[in-house]
Formats: C-alpha cells, sequence, structure tokens
C-alpha cells in the first residue's frame, strides 16, 4: 500500500524539474488552486533566496486573487498594482477628477470677486477672462495700477485691464513707452484714455506702430509728444486709417514735407476716417467759396481744424453768422482768416459782442456784421481789453462818433498792443502833424510798424514836399513806394485804394521755410521721463 502511495507521487510530480513551478490539483477544475512546490515539503536551496509563499488562491469565476505573502518582494508590487485596479484611494498615482479641478476653480474666482468687490471694483464683465488664481496676486495687480494713478473709478471704467500680468504685460509696456521718451507724469492721462496698451506686446504691437509714425515724417523727438497726445493711435492698423488719411491730406494739396509737422501737431488725423470726416469737411469748405488749396494751406497751418464738428459745430455756426446777418460772400474769407470762428460756442460769444459794442459804442445792428467780416476775431476778444482800446480813443480826442466809426472802418483797433497804439499817435502828432480827421478816415493807421514803415515813408514824402493821405503812404509794398516816389503828382485812384484780405495769398507757393519744425515743443526742463 505505501509503495502504491509512492509509485502515484512519483507518476505526478515526474515533470517537475524546478521546485520553484506550481502544480494544478485536477480535484478542482473550476477553481484551480495554485501551490508553490516548496510547500509539499521538497526542499531546495533556492527556497532561501525565493522566499516562501504560503499561500496563493485564484478564482476564475468571481475574479478575485488573494495572497498571503511573509517576506517574498513580489507580493508589494502585486498589492500595488491591485490598489491601482481597484481605485484605492491611498494610491501614489492618484490625480484629482476634471469636476473636482472645475470646482476648485470656481472656489478660487469667488474669493478673487469677493476681494474686487470688497474694494469697489465690479467684477461682472471679468466673466470669461483668465485671472489670478489668488487673491495675493490680483491684490498686487490692483496695487499696481494704483501706483500708476489709476482710482478705483478708472479700474471700473476699463476692468479688463485686472486681466494682464504685471511682470508679462504692464511692466514690459511702461518700460517700452519710458525708453521712447514718454513721461512718467503723462502715465496716468496716457492709461486713462487707452489702457488696451496694457495687453499689446511690444515687438508685435506696438514697435511696428512706431516705426510707420516715423516714416510718416515725424522726427523721433516728437513720437513721445504724438503718443501723449493721442495714445489710441498705438491701436492702429499700419495699412488702415492712418494711411489712407495721410494719402489724402496729400492729394488735396498738403506740402508732402508738412506731414510730418500737421501729424505731431494734430495727431488724431490719424484715426479720422477719410469718407466720414475728412473729405466732407473739405468739400463743405469748398462749398463756402474758399478753394481747396486754401484749404490744404489752412490745414497746414491749423491742423485741429478738421477735428471740429461738421453737423453739430461747423454747419450751426455758419447758420448762426448769416442770421447775425454777415454775408454768406463774406464767409469764406472770415474762415481763412479765423478758421476757430468754425469750431467754437459762437452764438452766446456773438450775442455778448453785439451787446458789448452796442453799450460800449452805441453800435447798432447793421453795423455789427461789418465789424465781424473785416476781424472775425472780435468773436472772442474779452470785455476788458476792448473797453481799454475805446477808453484810449477817447483819450486822443476822438468823439463817440468817431471812435464808432474808426472801429467800424478797422476792428483791429479793439486789439492792438496799446503801448504801440500810444507811440504811433505820438509821432502822428508831434512830427507829422496832421489833423484827427486823418485817422478817422483811415484808422489802418495803427495796424503799421512805427519804425519799419510809418517814419521813414514820412520822412521821404516830407522831403520830396509831397501832399498825400495816409492810406496812399502806407497801403502799398516798399517796392510800389519807392515807385511813387519818382511821381511827379498822385493819381486819384492810388489814394482810394483800399486794403481787404486776398484770398490768393493762401495759395501762393510755399517759400522753403528752415526746417523749424512747429513740431518743436518747448517743454519744461523739469519734466520728469520714465
Amino acid at each position: 500500500m505505501i509503495q502504491t502511495i509512492m509509485n502515484m507521487k512519483i507518476r505526478s510530480y515526474g515533470c517537475i524539474t524546478k521546485p520553484s513551478l506550481l502544480l494544478v490539483h485536477p480535484e478542482l477544475p473550476c477553481r484551480p488552486q495554485l501551490i508553490f512546490a516548496s510547500s509539499l515539503g521538497f526542499s531546495s536551496n533556492r527556497e532561501k533566496r525565493i522566499g516562501h509563499v504560503t499561500r496563493l488562491q485564484y478564482s476564475v469565476a468571481d475574479k478575485t486573487f488573494v495572497s498571503s505573502s511573509t517576506n517574498s518582494p513580489l507580493s508589494k508590487v502585486d498589492a500595488t498594482h491591485l490598489e491601482q485596479r481597484q481605485g484605492g484611494s491611498s494610491s501614489l498615482y492618484s490625480r484629482p477628477s476634471l469636476l473636482q479641478m472645475k470646482n476648485q476653480r470656481i472656489e478660487n474666482r469667488a474669493r478673487v470677486y469677493e476681494f474686487l468687490k470688497g474694494i469697489g471694483i465690479v467684477p461682472d464683465e471679468l466673466d470669461g477672462l483668465e485671472l489670478p488664481v489668488t487673491v495675493e496676486v490680483m491684490k498686487e495687480r490692483v496695487d499696481f495700477l494704483h501706483k500708476l494713478g489709476l482710482t478705483i473709478e478708472d479700474i471700473n471704467n476699463y476692468p479688463l485691464v485686472l486681466g494682464c500680468s504685471v511682470k508679462k504685460n504692464m511692466i514690459p509696456v511702461l518700460d517700452y513707452l519710458g525708453k521712447l521718451g514718454v513721461r512718467k507724469s503723462t502715465f496716468t492721462e496716457f492709461l486713462r484714455r487707452y489702457p488696451q496698451v496694457l495687453h499689446a506686446s511690444v515687438v508685435v504691437d506696438l514697435a511696428p506702430v512706431v516705426k510707420n509714425l516715423q516714416g510718416m515724417d515725424i522726427k523721433p523727438n516728437d513720437i513721445p509728444r504724438v503718443l501723449e497726445k493721442y495714445p489710441e493711435v498705438l491701436g492702429f492698423k499700419l495699412e488702415g486709417t492712418m494711411s489712407t488719411s495721410v494719402a489724402y491730406l496729400v492729394g488735396i494739396g498738403v506740402a508732402r514735407r508738412e506731414i510730418g509737422g500737421v501729424l505731431t501737431r494734430y495727431p488724431e488725423i490719424l484715426g479720422m476716417r477719410v469718407g466720414r470726416v475728412i473729405k466732407p469737411f473739405v468739400e463743405y469748405l469748398e462749398s463756402l467759396g474758399i478753394p481747396r488749396l486754401a484749404v490744404a494751406r489752412l490745414i497746414e497751418k491749423r491742423p485741429h481744424i478738421l477735428g471740429f464738428g461738421l453737423e453739430e459745430r461747423v454747419k450751426a455756426n455758419v447758420k448762426s453768422l448769416l442770421e447775425f446777418d454777415v454775408r454768406k460772400t463774406s464767409l469764406a474769407s472770415m474762415i481763412a482768416q479765423y478758421p476757430e470762428i468754425i469750431g467754437i460756442d459762437l452764438e452766446p460769444k456773438l450775442l455778448s459782442q453785439r451787446s458789448l459794442l452796442n453799450s460800449a459804442l452805441d453800435l447798432g445792428p447793421e453795423d455789427f456784421p461789418i465789424v465781424v467780416e473785416k476781424m472775425p476775431q472780435v468773436v472772442s476778444l474779452g470785455k476788458t481789453p476792448m473797453l481799454k482800446h475805446v477808453d484810449f480813443l477817447k483819450d486822443c480826442g476822438f468823439s463817440l462818433q468817431q471812435v464808432r466809426k474808426m472801429v467800424v472802418g478797422c476792428p483791429q483797433l479793439l486789439a492792438l498792443n496799446l503801448d504801440i497804439m500810444k507811440f504811433s499817435f505820438d509821432f502822428f502828432q508831434k512830427e507829422m502833424e496832421r489833423p484827427l480827421d486823418d485817422l478817422v478816415a483811415f484808422p489802418a493807421f495803427f495796424t503799421y510798424g512805427l519804425e519799419s514803415t510809418i517814419r521813414p515813408r514820412h520822412q521821404m514824402v516830407a522831403k520830396k514836399g509831397l501832399k498825400c493821405s495816409l492810406s496812399w503812404l502806407l497801403i502799398c509794398s516798399d517796392e510800389k513806394f519807392e515807385e511813387r516816389m519818382n511821381y511827379d503828382s498822385i493819381e486819384l485812384e492810388e489814394m482810394e485804394m483800399v486794403s481787404s484780405f486776398d484770398m490768393n495769398t493762401l495759395m501762393e507757393p510755399r517759400s522753403d521755410e528752415s526746417d523749424e519744425s512747429a513740431s518743436d515743443y518747448e517743454e519744461d526742463s523739469d519734466d520728469e521721463y520714465a
């Protein structure tokens, strides 16, 4: 019997070559039980190296794996993989779920919003904008904006500025502006007008615009002044409004060499649309009788006139002038002499000046439009200076009626330098020894230079023994006056010459003025630069 059992064991394990191999019991086909050979009593030196496994059970039916080990290093690895498969919370490789991450972001944003509301900032427009995840970083941004001079109200006007990183956005942009020469003292107003600049890339957005401005003949030293006056230009496309507005101005006759100065004095032109703003303005002035080339010259001298609103201001002022009986045929010369007359709040000034002249000179409503036509600047004169000039003429011995006639004939008397008028009047009385009626007939005498014109011409006429009117003496060029000195007599028609504004003077070819740029600025030496 014992022999038989031994024979069965030998047949059962005849295939074993290594004691560490596993044997399968045929008695349990559905639940195979795996047992290491070492557990059956075989002794081997390998056991000491491998270690003992006391029990290993595997179930196919319920897919469970159970093991117990005393000292096998392999069992620890198996346990780790098991926990991974079972999703154990103690795994070293666990990650938060998408839902958890979303909830965390919501909580962080809620804390940031709570901070902003606490300091008075309305965060409604910040939804969808990437913001700092911590209150500390957001506080850093708000504090930095405060140091730049921006208030809570300024931030609320453009809350998207809170999406700008201090180190990645704000500091690089401000450093670049400072290097260009933009004054640090202007940063606050600069950012109030155009806070979007803090979102810009220096290399991609700002530097190309600056280069383009220099290409329009704006001097490098004037670039910072242009940016201070019109910071919005940094957001314009290079081939958009900037280039078309300049091209149109050159097309109507603005000298190419004057473009740099024009843009420096009034850079807002770069943001004006030709079809909506510039072209309608130019065409309207043409309709009033100002030639296109004369309009171009006006823009060269006073480019800010393009900023006068055509519908709401220019046309309304023209209507007011006509209502005050200014002749339509005089509008062109009036605007050419004083373009601001179509850009100011005109009607109240017309009412005020008409009342003042009426009370000071007994000037009638029929004479007031004549005064405005001859000197449109009268609408902007102050009350006190005007009254001082009236008093001066009265002190010279002129009656009120004579003063009124002189002012209607030459309204400039109300605006000239009083000291110069006194010198001229003294010369008229003491050297020329003429009656006051000569000044009543030709009040423009006071508009001529005493040393440059009046004295030398009077001496030449006196030397020659000629008797002439003040108008014949003064209303001519120096060349023409020398010709007159060769006359044996004075022709009547020349004595009746009348001085008036000549529109053609605006369209004369420009002389090559020394490149003294009208764009050069006189700045205080103490200005603080970034």
